[in-house]
């Protein structure tokens, strides 16, 4: 996410960095003080025409009953049927509300739970100052809450450097012996590194250390990553087996078959423009999306391209990407955009948020950047809901009777050289990575110190100038993956790959392992919770000073792709003692931790509404179920049907009660459990 970071001086305006390219920075925005409990600063880059509200728990019902959406495209309401609320903006043209996030009868007992059930959406003309209506509005006591949707820019359009012959002949060592026959895996030092891919500056071992960890497990299907970023090229043939599949869905359909809010959403959803078509090919793209995604699941072993983390093998499938769109081409996604991706990969089974953007450091450097949030109540108090969509994953995602109880929030650190990671990263509740080159030491643009948990390999471009030549100096020390096929405009088997830096790419190396972890779980049967999760991940961490010269300032190039050797800097690595996470992340030992964790799997009670289903897949709860038919006998058939559909049970309610039921595997093993149908309304008015 660095390269070419002399951009950086003149991109500092908007509010979210999303580390989008090898080079790009997103600009922040200058932020004021936050404006006591009911309304947000205004920003700079303020939606003109919008505001994001939350209402009072009074008026719920009203707002219920108003019907102002049901899903996502449905034309807005015109009333809110509020009536102190409708006359403010009656009083502005092209008045519209909706609710901020689209009715997914499958998880709104908990939307509710949480409250975000009151958050809307409102939109008027522009012409008219946002500033004005969100005061008038925060005036009622039947609003609680007025935030401005922010848009979220891209500084830059730099894409990244494409894989090249002469790149392969200049840092590939013929010496190396790869673990997998994916024909690239040599080059991919921060997977596996044997220290002899240039001359100096790698030392052997500095990687993630997945190679053991890939004799216990290489991923499984069951452990979903949500990816929010750019869209992810779900037919590049390294990644289109490893896609997330929205069963049900059909491409650009308009109709919402599964009824979760979003139509046509078969790999997820394009948020930015509103739309299940994900898309990679836009003029601004850079392919940041599609490189995330390659890190953590490319297709392994299947003889062309890269390896990754938890891509699986060709008899033993990896873990699922789901594309999360919040940029899109020219289009720049908002917070709203932002929250909406959040809590549809939590309902739609994603385990892991990926997170390659964030705030500006409040320990940036303010000459070079616009320092924001440095506390976590600055930025929870500025980023009401945002803090409130993050938090619903976190406590939301997964299952208390699947892998794992709970969601993995997983962001990038920030590339600002601060002594700070970023908000949201820095929040205790999330993981925060920071960068490191391929002998362990610092790269020289990451952020460390206060709020960063953990490291791993992200590229050093400046630090290894010395290798490569063109746009391809120093492009041996970054991160090798995918990228759609427009963006690197090679041919060949070089096509579709190529290199780009950053805690950004950090982040997917830590994500990655976190899904491997989970997929050793679901292997060994094991139920786990997120929050023992995080800790493993931190306290198998590896140790990385030990590796650093003290003594000797690491030297780089500064702006190496824009200037080349004429701008020679220096770190002194001291500065960094102790402030770059727990260490560096290991795979391998965090998977042996993995299998001591949690509880083992047994079959769940199972919760149905009346014309409802519940869908489970047995296997999970069997040792050496994977394989095995299964057959469900119910006691009351009058209550509940159960349906075997592949290698999955189906329930569906058909009336209020409750009945015992056994569930028995073709092996002979079987398992005693409830089933309970009830009636779904309860009292909220909202089916």
């Amino acid at each position: 996410m660095k390269f070419n970071e002399i951009f950086k001086m003149f991109f500092m305006a908007a509010v979210l960095m999303a580390g989008l390219s090898a080079c790009s920075v997103d600009e922040p925005a200058a932020d004021g003080p936050v404006q006591g409990d009911k309304i947000a600063p205004l920003t700079s880059d303020a939606v003109a025409g919008e505001l994001l509200v939350r209402f009072d728990e009074r008026v719920s019902g009203i707002l219920d009953r108003a019907g102002l959406i049901t899903k996502a495209g449905d034309e807005p309401a015109r009333r809110s049927g509020i009536l102190t609320v409708d006359e403010i903006l009656d009083l502005v043209d092209g008045y519209q509300i909706e609710r901020v996030f689209p009715i997914d009868a499958r998880s709104e007992e908990k939307v509710r739970m949480e409250g975000l059930h009151l958050w809307y959406v409102v939109r008027f003309s522009d012409e008219h100052s946002v500033e004005k209506v969100a005061s008038d509005l925060a005036e009622l006591g039947e609003v609680s809450r007025v935030e401005f949707n922010r848009t979220l820019k891209r500084a830059s359009t730099e894409k990244a450097v494409p894989l090249t012959a002469s790149a392969m002949k200049q840092m590939y060592s013929s010496a190396r012996v790869a673990r997998f026959n994916d024909p690239h895996l040599g080059l991919q030092w921060h997977l596996v590194n044997n220290g002899d891919l240039a001359p100096t500056k790698f030392i052997a071992g500095a990687d993630v250390n997945v190679e053991k960890a890939w004799d216990l497990c290489t991923g499984d299907p069951s452990i979903i990553v949500a990816v929010l970023d750019e869209g992810v090229d779900f037919s590049h043939p390294d990644l289109k087996s490893s896609m997330w599949v929205n069963e049900g869905e059909v491409w650009r359909s308009t109709e919402d078959n599964d009824g979760n809010g979003y139509a046509g959403d078969v790999y997820g959803y394009n948020f930015a423009a509103g739309s299940g078509v994900i898309s990679t090919n836009g003029r601004y793209d850079t392919g940041h999306g599609t490189h995330v995604a390659g890190v953590i699941a490319a297709a392994n072993d299947n003889g062309i391209g890269i390896s990754s983390i938890a891509g699986g093998t060709s008899d033993a499938p990896g873990v699922r990407i789901m594309s999360c769109q919040i940029f899109s081409g020219a289009l720049a996604g908002t917070v709203l955009d932002e929250v909406r991706a959040i809590k549809y990969a939590a309902d739609n089974g994603a385990v892991v948020l990926q997170c390659s953007w964030g705030y500006i450091s409040g320990a940036a450097n303010p000459f070079d950047w616009t320092p924001q949030f440095s506390t976590d109540e600055e930025w929870e108090s500025a980023n009401l809901l945002e803090f409130k969509a993050l938090d619903y994953f976190v406590h939301n995602a997964g299952s208390p009777d699947g892998v794992v109880d709970g969601g993995i929030v997983v962001f990038a650190a920030g590339n600002e050289y601060a002594p700070a990671a970023s908000y949201p990263a820095a929040y205790p509740e999330f993981v925060s990575v920071a960068a490191t080159a391929g002998d362990y030491t610092p790269a020289v643009y990451t952020n460390y110190g206060k709020g960063t948990t953990i490291s791993a390999p992200g590229g050093d471009q400046d630090y290894y100038y010395e290798y490569g030549d063109g746009p391809n100096k120093g492009a041996v020390g970054c991160v090798l993956s995918t990228l759609p096929y427009n963006v690197t405009g090679s041919a060949g088997d070089l096509a579709g790959y190529g290199y780009m830096e950053g805690t950004s790419m950090a982040c997917p190396h830590v994500s990655g392992v976190v899904a491997l972890g989970l997929s050793y779980a679901a292997k060994l049967h094991r139920h786990v919770k997120a929050e023992e999760i995080r800790e493993l991940l931190h306290s198998t961490s590896r140790p990385i000073e030990s590796f650093w010269d003290m003594d000797s300032p690491k030297l780089f190039y500064k702006y190496v792709a824009d200037l080349s050797d004429v701008h020679l800097s220096s770190m002194d690595l001291r500065n960094y003692r102790g402030q770059m996470g727990e260490g560096q992340v290991d795979a391998y030992a965090f998977l042996q931790a993995v299998a001591g964790a949690g509880v083992e799997m047994t079959f769940p009670n199972v919760f149905v509404a009346v014309n409802g289903t519940v869908t489970l897949i047995p296997s999970m709860y069997f040792e050496g179920g994977e394989g095995q038919t299964y057959s469900v006998s119910v006691e009351n058939q009058e209550l509940v049907s159960c349906d075997a559909v592949g290698n999955k049970l189906v329930f569906r309610g058909i009336a209020p009660g409750q009945t015992k039921a056994v569930v028995s595997s073709g092996n002979g093993a079987s398992a005693s459990f409830v089933i309970t149908v009830r009636d779904t309304a309860n009292g909220n008015g909202w089916l």
